[in-house]
């Protein structure tokens, strides 16, 4: 096959398809899509903040539509899925565990994340706990008492804690469930008994497994793109994308106005000249999480999508410009703006702080009505079905939004 031409708006809806935001689900969803949609993302990162949604069920909302969270920790105890470190913390298709291997193997290849120091030097202890959860079973953090009078902030947890979070990066250990999103860890033996490290694949096709996995995810991808999906590379990729494309593994693209090439999955060539041809319609409006595939790259977000986005939780109040947990806005096609918003759960309250319309967003009737469903969908999901706008910019989208909401 010739290489592909594309414009910009062909890109971004290739991506949105191959990422389960082109179009509204089409039916109610059950258990096993939650499966599904993480399969084609190939990783659903974890973070723990939650003003609305933890990240990873507001992932999987933003695909599926209103589903009960349970459906998450179901799939993880039933060994569907397993936690480790992809592109942070992350759940992951069990099948995939192999290709994860290596990085537990050579857990000192993990930065901040390992610590052959504190191996070495609580050795004793370190293996006193696993005798402990080999004789009585998975733990919490929570079972163990501090004892060493800090507090518990991310760089001073409690030495257990420490311990689990180590022999779990060196894969010694794994998450067997959770319990209200706290870690339960165990054996990994023992929650993959039948698992043999002479199947681990090699370093070199694991490389390329991931590299291929990472470009069907994104649906399409320049190669500086390619190797933040799954932390395998900083800037070029290994392996070189053009020897994929010269094996046929890949497909090479070119979009307009970009200086370097593209790549394309094999698996996703119709829907790449569906793409071309203008048969991809973008009719979603939802909203994301920051830690989404589609926006947590912020340049890949800019490059792309022309969003200039950044997470402001960890910034000083003072100088946030839009809040302290803003989801992008996508719709139809393109990231149109952000909101800033809290989930009041006792009081039914969905409040939304703060609104922001991109500058080049036309403030249209269509937007105001399918984003102010979107949001009744989202706030009736949190069980807050009030829906509170507090400030809009521009001011003038308020009223329609309040109209629409009416």
């Amino acid at each position: 096959m010739d290489t592909l031409q594309l414009s910009l708006p062909a890109a971004r809806v290739l991506q949105l398809a191959a990422q389960g935001l082109l179009n509204p689900p089409r039916r109610k969803a059950v258990k096993q899509d939650v499966l599904a949609a993480i399969r084609q993302m190939g990783v659903l990162q974890i973070d723990t903040i939650h003003v609305v949604a933890r990240s990873p069920y507001l992932v999987l909302w933003s695909r599926l539509g209103n589903y009960p969270q349970c459906w998450l920790e179901e799939l993880l105890e039933e060994r569907h899925l397993f936690e480790y470190w992809a592109h942070e913390a992350c759940f992951l298709p069990i099948e995939d565990y192999g290709l994860f291997r290596h990085r537990m193997i050579d857990p000192g290849s993990m930065g901040w994340k390992y610590s052959a120091k504190w191996m070495e030097e609580h050795r004793a202890t370190i293996e006193k706990l696993l005798l402990h959860i080999r004789e009585n079973g998975p733990v919490r953090s929570a079972d163990f008492k501090r004892t060493d009078g800090k507090g518990g902030g991310w760089w001073e947890w409690k030495p257990e804690k420490r311990s689990l979070e180590v022999l779990f990066t060196a894969g010694r250990l794994m998450i067997a469930k959770r319990h209200n999103f706290h870690r339960i860890y165990d054996l990994a033996e023992r929650i993959l008994p039948d698992w043999d490290d002479a199947r681990m694949p090699s370093n070199a096709d694991t490389q390329r497994a991931l590299l291929l996995k990472a470009v069907r995810a994104l649906g399409v991808a320049k190669a500086s793109w390619i190797g933040d999906y799954f932390r395998t590379a900083k800037s070029r990729p290994d392996p070189d994308p053009e020897t994929l494309v010269a094996d046929g593994s890949l497909l090479k693209a070119s979009v307009d106005g970009w200086q370097q090439p593209a790549y394309i999955h094999p698996d996703h060539r119709q829907l790449a000249l569906d793409a071309v041809a203008g048969k991809l319609k973008p009719t979603v409006t939802s909203l994301l999480s920051p830690f989404d595939p589609l926006v947590w790259d912020r340049k890949r977000a800019l490059e792309l999508f022309d969003f200039d986005y950044r997470l402001e939780c960890y910034t000083p109040e003072a100088k946030r410009s839009y809040g302290y947990f803003t989801l992008p806005i996508l719709h139809r096609g393109a990231l149109v703006g952000r909101l800033d918003a809290k989930a009041h759960r006792s009081q039914g309250i969905f409040e939304i702080k703060a609104l922001y319309l991109e500058s080049s967003t036309r403030q249209t009737q269509r937007l105001a009505s399918e984003l102010a469903a979107a949001l009744q969908r989202f706030a009736a999901w949190h069980g807050t079905p009030q829906v509170n706008i507090e400030k809009c910019t521009p001011r003038a989208f308020r009223s329609m939004l309040k109209a629409a909401l009416a």
